[in-house]
């Protein structure tokens, strides 16, 4: 395995995107909103354009890892209406092989850097409650658990716990494998 450069994703990496997405969706069908029928059925086109939405600018991002040729793993950002100083992490998944290597804390980080250039000085993200896993991957990276707690908005038995960190200037994660 060759170390995976972490970067923006750009329009040309939609196909590599879309198949890691359909990756993700197929592997953890629980962390995210999207189900693999929905995302199986939209055409090329529509994916392309989300693609190219979260290729630039300041209101959502995606950041993905490449490596061997393929898309390995991605992290999101963006910023809730009306919200200020905030951007809320979505959509984070490494490939199997990939997880505890430390990329999870780069895509991460590379998150923070758009955010702090953006002015949002703070991460938060929701991660289903009872994904132990995940809690501690996001503890290792910084993250606290707020204490507020939400519906999943497709599964309604489940809730999702909301976790923050503040950002400074240079911080990194420094990942713990």
């Amino acid at each position: 395995m060759t170390t995976p450069t972490v970067r923006r994703v750009t329009l040309a990496d939609t196909a590599m995107a879309r198949a890691l997405r359909l990756e993700m969706l197929a592997d953890a069908p629980l962390a995210f909103l999207e189900r693999l029928d929905e995302a199986c059925a939209k055409p090329h086109h529509t994916f392309r354009s989300m693609i190219g939405e979260r290729a630039e600018g300041d209101d959502a991002a995606i950041f993905v890892a490449a490596a061997d040729g393929r898309l390995v793993g991605q992290a999101g950002g963006w910023t809730p209406p009306g919200s200020t100083g905030v951007t809320v992490i979505f959509a984070v998944y490494l490939s199997p092989a990939w997880r505890r290597t430390g990329l999870l804390g780069r895509l991460v980080d590379a998150v923070a850097e758009w955010s702090l250039a953006a002015g949002r000085p703070v991460l938060e993200l929701e991660v289903v409650n009872g994904n132990h896993r995940a809690v501690r991957a996001y503890q290792r990276l910084g993250f606290v658990d707020t204490g507020q707690r939400s519906r999943h908005p497709r599964i309604p038995v489940l809730t999702e716990l909301r976790m923050r960190r503040p950002l400074e200037a240079g911080q990194s994660s420094d990942v713990v494998s």
